[in-house]
């Protein structure tokens, strides 16, 4: 762990201090909301898994012992967390819900994923929006394991290093179940493109 503030951050929390928490939710706090809120794009829900992930860093600093970055460490807990209440019951149903009163062409609400590397396979924003909800239930429909690679590289943009240490696997691995999953969204999507590449072609 390179960071000296981190480190100094780090030795501050296992000692107890109580400004610690204080000043580790001034650190962490924003950049652990919005990893939350890029795969849950819920305020609410984003809120709670923020709170719940310095609970858990808190009570947990304890048994770190430091073979990865701190920042690294709490973006793996915040993952882990926010994929933990993806998966609830309640939390699908909410988001169902949700899409099923959103008016059409609310991209904001229908859109649950903002994926850089797919937006240039159309102009138009209707047909950008639609892109993205297809995509969003295609990344949803994939395996675990290639899921999370595509998360944190092709959604919240995460290096390939950052992304390996928060799954905790080499980087090999990664780039190859990140280029599986890929594979499998493209082939999803093939007829969607398809049909964009039909219209430039007549436009």
């Amino acid at each position: 762990m390179k960071d000296t503030r981190d480190q100094h951050l780090l030795a501050r929390l296992q000692a107890g201090e109580h400004s610690a928490l204080r000043d580790l939710a001034e650190t962490y706090g924003s950049k652990i909301y919005q990893l939350a809120f890029r795969y849950l794009r819920n305020k609410e829900d984003a809120e709670e898994v923020m709170q719940d992930v310095l609970l858990k860093v808190h009570r947990k600093v304890g048994a770190f012992r430091g073979d990865a970055a701190l920042s690294s460490w709490i973006y793996r807990i915040t993952f882990n967390t926010a994929m933990s209440r993806l998966r609830t019951a309640q939390y699908q149903h909410t988001q169902k819900k949700e899409v099923s009163m959103t008016p059409d062409g609310d991209e904001a609400a229908a859109a649950p994923y903002d994926v850089a590397d797919w937006t240039g396979l159309a102009d138009e924003q209707v047909l950008r929006s639609e892109l993205r909800h297809r995509l969003a239930r295609a990344i949803q429909a994939l395996p675990a394991i290639y899921r999370a690679p595509v998360l944190l590289r092709d959604i919240q943009g995460m290096s390939t290093e950052e992304a390996s240490a928060v799954l905790r696997v080499k980087d090999q691995t990664l780039k190859s179940r990140l280029h599986r999953g890929r594979l499998i969204l493209r082939a999803q999507l093939a007829d969607f493109a398809g049909g964009l590449t039909l219209h430039h072609a007549t436009a």
